[in-house]
């Protein structure tokens, strides 16, 4: 029995100075992981013992201070998914310097835009190496705004999407963007087309609890500091809860001032 109990309390250990793994998953980005390694408690051995990726063990060198997860050599493809495991020793911790480099990045490139007549905007990309949202933006009232977003595919063959967009009066003008880690983002060039719709007017009701307008119109409202304080689609505005004061209503393509009395 005590033979039995020696034995047990040899494997347990054994088992627990080789406990740790630590992950990181993403997309390969075209950059290898560098870890930062360090010595064991003992001060004898290094404290990662082995690497793999995908599940296959790697041949980096990872006796030493510090040591590159090289991705070169496993032909893996820009935008592949990728499970990275460092195996060490539970009595020390390895650090993985960037792990950023297997986050997505707005990479893609614009194959081809367009905006029918009706108003429907297609987009085709490539070399997409992560799985990002594309940002419908529209030019109204001299900036840039969000009107939709489509989820991207994050694959590097050609991929196509399409998002019905609302017009004003005139010329409309759209865009698609994507933000990747750390906020970088990344637009396509803009396309445009002409709207007959007619432009639409407005009224304010006599008690001056509503915006009436005479057809539906993307609008937001901003307070005398520029602070958004209402913003919709529609063609009705409550606007009972604003206080007094000055405000701009921006709707169409236009931009007009009231005041809250």
């Amino acid at each position: 029995m005590k033979t039995l109990l020696s034995s047990l309390a040899v494997i347990t250990t054994a088992a627990s100075s080789f406990a740790g793994v630590i992950v990181v998953e993403g997309k390969y980005q075209d950059k290898n992981l560098y870890v930062q390694n360090g010595y064991t408690s003992s001060g004898v051995g290094f404290c990662t013992y082995e690497v793999t990726i995908n599940g296959k063990t790697t041949t980096d060198e990872v006796n030493s201070s510090a040591f590159e997860i090289d991705f070169s050599a496993y032909s893996i493809k820009p935008g592949t998914p990728v499970v990275v495991e460092i195996r060490h020793k539970d009595d020390c911790t390895p650090k993985v310097l960037n792990p950023e480099a297997l986050k997505p990045k707005a990479t893609f490139e614009v194959i081809n835009i367009n905006v029918d007549k009706n108003g429907l905007l297609n987009w085709s990309t490539k070399n997409e190496m992560g799985s990002l949202a594309f940002i419908v933006e529209q030019f109204r009232w001299n900036k840039w705004i969000p009107v939709g977003e489509v989820q991207g595919t994050g694959k590097m063959d050609n991929n196509t999407y399409s998002f019905q967009t609302n017009a004003h009066s005139g010329e409309n003008k759209f865009r698609v963007k994507q933000i990747g880690f750390g906020g970088v983002a990344k637009s396509s060039n803009s396309v445009s087309y002409v709207s007959t719709i007619g432009q639409p007017t407005y009224t304010i009701s006599k008690d001056k609890s509503d915006i009436k307008f005479s057809g539906e119109t993307l609008y937001e409202v901003y307070d005398a500091y520029g602070n958004v304080v209402k913003r919709g689609f529609g063609n009705d505005l409550n606007i009972t809860t604003l206080s007094k004061g000055s405000y701009y209503l921006c709707y169409d393509n236009i931009t007009a001032d009231f005041a809250k009395k």
